[in-house]
């Protein structure tokens, strides 16, 4: 079976030989006479070049290396034919996108850019500009050329070849190299576009052929839409709004308004696109699995067309709080569009949490440590980091460039201490921060002057913005205060490096520093720690000085030096700590740090992945209430028949009775179910629990008449064993009085803003009622928010909010009916081993319910059957939901009462 990796640029795309162009055989194959098998040309290993690295993260696009030169102080760098657009993180550090449609050997863009100037900035023609900036306009070209349609006529008769692509994910390009190559990964298919402009080539020839390439040699399937909608999808929306708002920009401007309302819709067209280019080549048991935020919207439309697929969805960057994610006005299509996976991953714990609490917020979605509870369906969320591939880095290392590099590395820099940084020059880097940082530490260490560099590689972006000017002011002000003819304190390259230049620079390196604001990840610092080994190079274990608001520093445990960005003097401290470490704790730290890298492996992610996507799927499926089967009533009476001890577990409101909500009286007993319950304890063998989520007093009240049942009452709060009259608190009365007062505090606040709603207090829970409100669809806003916000500020007093229909429960986590009945039945089981008149251990164990609650008593039920601990296990669900119960009754209340009154009439 095919696995399908949905990603927005595929690994390969097209080159064309134009006349009067470069050779591109740096890149990919060059065409032989005769017609004979296409060789592969060499060049020098690129930083941007993502088969010559094991690139860490997320989803970038990278920026179009140029010619090489070295520079003045030894460094050979790569000048960029154009400027890049800011994309998401990744590694070596942050790579960005190639301008689109900025080549001399691919087609140019034909999209307009929008939104028109006028909408952004009071008729100021910005956004040509920017276009001119990003290439699309020809900036590395004459435009006259560019403006030519008789050039893009000749990429009709041109000859092309696959090469592989500068930008796309090179993290999870070389996860699934790393997973196919350890013969975990079998059949696989990428999905996705070219990375080029392709109106061009609409109707040609050319078009056709590359398709038919691309999928039939490399198995990959391309996605084609108009340059117009990738534009509108990449260039404005993706990074103009989804970007920012991913790393905790709030759109807040008339800009990001016009970006939003003009791109949406090319955002939805291209989802739509790969979509349809999914669904067409799907087959039954096949997998899906689409990644990052470019494609958010593509699950659930896969979903639509084939609700039976597996489909796994993966999110690179960071997920923003609730309070954020919220300001974008297409929030809901968002979240519902993941919502189509089956498996939804992310890189922490900490946006798995974001993500949870966000879709309870705006979705009224039940939300749970293992993922969210819709009204048809579950949805797993998991957090799984990314990592390198050390195998492919290693072999890299080995290379005579990298060797000859380090060699004059150590020549250039003879006697001092090295601190290297790359990233992106954008906000979110933290670039500005680190230099003033670094500039404070040389003022308050003098004695460091003279000894210490700072190489900083700094990718530009199409942005001319405030921060490029403010860090070259910074540069040049440190090395105009310390520089002399032997020395100069920061190197700073506005440019990236070559690859092997990239691997010397983190071996020889005494310390990586990385002070991003925000950041999914930092694969960079996962290959520093690995070219740190000495297997290389001297070994020096030097220290990592890390951003605490990167994903990957939740994962060292506290073994890096961790700094918050802000704090220039934290951040300065820091640098010192580095450089006066003691050998013995800096190779403790490297030691553990090294065991993270080695665990959480690009291979390992992929395939942890694909394993638990298999076993949700699986669950997911068993659990769909059309796949799980109705209750055979005849084979319900052989089991019963079988067995000696039985244990009826059976919910009230909904299940016993039509009656639901807990606040309504009910006006007379139901006298039907109160009959089949009595003749059901006609036979000893019988043990019958009743649980409801009503008080005590009112259970009491409701089955004074059938003396020999057990209650469960506020849903596994208060038990009564059979024939007792005495109730037993199942929950701890001193918590319940702590966390009603700080619960009760917030639903206040809510209540005076909702007219007409009203707070219930119970023993063991709380309930805010809004069903009565004058405005409903107000109240229920309200009700959203109580209960994000209790389940945000209660969460270590061990409660949850639940909303459920025209109110929201706030009960105890650790006492639910779950517990309850696991106390029952070993309760039972230890007085049947004592009482010497009955031998025979509890062999049969029916459980009923319809409700949401009731699902963690079936799962427990239906694992006493999976390991034999009891012989018959019958789990019934009343609901319409998918459901852990073994069985369904469509009948309702009435064909649980039939049911229970053929087994009566046996007895």
């Amino acid at each position: 079976m095919t696995v399908f990796i949905a990603s927005l640029f595929l690994p390969k795309t097209v080159h064309f030989a134009l006349p009067g162009t470069p050779p591109r055989g740096s890149l990919g194959e060059k065409k032989q006479p005769g017609g004979k098998k296409p060789v592969p040309l060499k060049r020098q290993p690129s930083l941007f070049q993502p088969t010559s690295i094991t690139p860490p993260l997320t989803p970038t696009e990278e920026k179009t290396p140029g010619h090489p030169f070295t520079n003045e102080d030894g460094l050979r760098v790569q000048i960029p034919t154009v400027e890049a657009v800011a994309d998401g993180v990744r590694a070596p550090a942050d790579r960005s996108s190639p301008t689109w449609g900025g080549r001399f050997d691919q087609p140019m863009s034909r999209a307009n850019s929008p939104p028109p100037p006028s909408l952004v900035d009071k008729g100021r023609n910005l956004m040509q500009q920017k276009a001119k900036e990003m290439g699309r306009r020809g900036i590395t070209q004459p435009r006259s050329l560019v403006r030519s349609e008789s050039r893009d006529r000749v990429f009709a008769h041109a000859n092309w070849n696959v090469v592989n692509a500068d930008q796309g994910n090179g993290g999870l390009r070389n996860a699934a190299e790393a997973a196919a190559r350890d013969g975990r990964l079998k059949e696989y298919t990428w999905v996705g576009t070219l990375g080029m402009p392709t109106d061009a080539l609409q109707g040609t020839q050319q078009l056709q052929e590359i398709e038919d390439k691309l999928a039939t040699e490399h198995d990959m399937l391309s996605v084609f839409c108009s340059d117009k909608d990738f534009n509108g999808h990449y260039s404005h929306f993706c990074k103009q709004i989804l970007w920012p708002v991913f790393h905790y920009q709030i759109p807040d401007n008339p800009k990001s308004k016009a970006y939003e309302d003009h791109s949406w819709k090319y955002y939805v067209n291209v989802n739509q696109a790969f979509a349809d280019k999914i669904v067409k080549n799907w087959k039954r048991g096949d997998t899906i699995w689409v990644h990052d935020y470019h494609l958010l919207l593509v699950p659930g439309m896969i979903r639509k067309k084939i609700p039976d697929a597996k489909i796994g969805f993966f999110l690179h960057v960071a997920f923003p709080s609730s309070e954020v994610f919220r300001c974008v006005a297409v929030r809901k299509q968002l979240l519902e569009g993941m919502l189509g996976a089956n498996l939804i991953g992310f890189q922490i714990h900490e946006y798995t949490r974001h993500f949870l609490q966000t879709c309870s917020r705006l979705l009224s979605a039940e939300a749970t440590p293992d993922g969210l509870q819709l009204e048809d369906r579950f949805v797993d969320v998991i957090n799984l980091p990314i990592g390198i591939d050390p195998v492919s880095l290693s072999r890299h290392r080995e290379e005579a460039e990298v060797k000859k590099w380090l060699d004059i590395m150590r020549e250039r820099y003879a006697g001092k201490r090295l601190i290297v940084a790359r990233d992106k020059l954008d906000h979110v880097r933290g670039v500005r921060q680190k230099l003033l940082s670094y500039e404070l530490f040389l003022n308050t260490n003098p004695e460091w002057r003279d000894k210490i560099v700072l190489i900083q590689v700094a990718l530009s972006t199409s942005e001319k913005s405030e921060l490029d000017a403010t860090v070259s002011d910074i540069v040049t002000r440190v090395n105009s205060s310390w520089a002399n003819l032997a020395y100069q304190p920061v190197v700073y390259l506005k440019q990236d490096i070559d690859y092997a230049q990239y691997l010397a620079l983190l071996s020889i390196a005494d310390a990586l520093m990385i002070t991003s604001q925000r950041e999914g990840m930092n694969l960079t610092s996962h290959e520093y720690l690995h070219c740190q080994d000495g297997n290389y190079s001297e070994k020096k274990h030097g220290s990592l000085i890390l951003s605490e608001f990167t994903g990957t520093s939740s994962l060292f445990g506290g073994n890096e030096l961790s700094v918050n960005p802000w704090d220039y003097r934290a951040c300065a401290q820091a640098i010192k700590k580095a450089l006066e470490m003691g050998d013995e704790e800096k190779e403790q730290r490297w030691k553990k740090l090294y065991e993270s890298v080695n665990h959480h492996t690009g291979s390992h992610w992929f395939t942890e992945f694909m394993s638990r996507l298999d076993r949700v799927y699986e669950e997911q499926h068993r659990r769909d209430q059309t796949s799980v089967p109705r209750l055979s009533t005849t084979s319900l009476v052989q089991k019963y028949n079988l067995t000696e001890r039985r244990l009826f577990i059976l919910d009230f409101e909904g299940t016993l009775v039509s009656w639901g909500p807990v606040n309504q009286i009910i006006p007379v007993s139901p006298q039907r179910t109160l009959d089949v319950l009595n003749d059901l304890l006609l036979d000893e063998r019988n043990t019958i629990y009743v649980m409801s989520g009503r008080r005590p007093e009112e259970l009491d009240r409701l089955f004074r008449r059938v003396p020999n049942l057990g209650l469960i009452a506020e849903n596994g709060c208060f038990l009564k064993d059979c024939g007792s009259t005495h109730w037993t608190e199942m929950a701890d009365s001193d918590q319940i009085r702590t966390w009603k007062e700080s619960v009760k505090n917030i639903m206040t606040y809510y209540l005076e803003r909702t007219p007409g709603a009203e707070i219930e207090d119970r023993r063991c829970s709380l309930i805010f009622h809004y069903k009565s409100a004058e405005d409903y669809e107000a109240a229920m806003r309200q009700a959203q928010d109580c209960a994000s916000h209790i389940n945000d500020a209660c969460e270590e007093q061990r409660v949850h909010a639940i909303p459920v229909d025209g109110c929201v429960l706030v009960e105890p986590i650790d006492w639910t009916k779950s517990t309850a009945a696991q106390r029952i039945f070993a309760d039972l089981r230890k007085g049947l081993a004592a009482d010497e008149t009955h031998k025979s251990p509890v062999d049969f164990l029916m459980v009923v319910g319809d409700g949401r609650e009731d699902e963690k008593v079936f799962k427990w039920a239906n694992s006493l059957g999976d390991d034999g601990t009891v012989k018959e296990v019958v789990t019934v669900s009343l609901g319409a939901r998918n459901t852990e119960a073994g069985a369904t009754l469509t009948q309702g209340v009435s064909g649980v009462l039939m049911a229970l009154q053929k087994l009566a009439a046996i007895a």
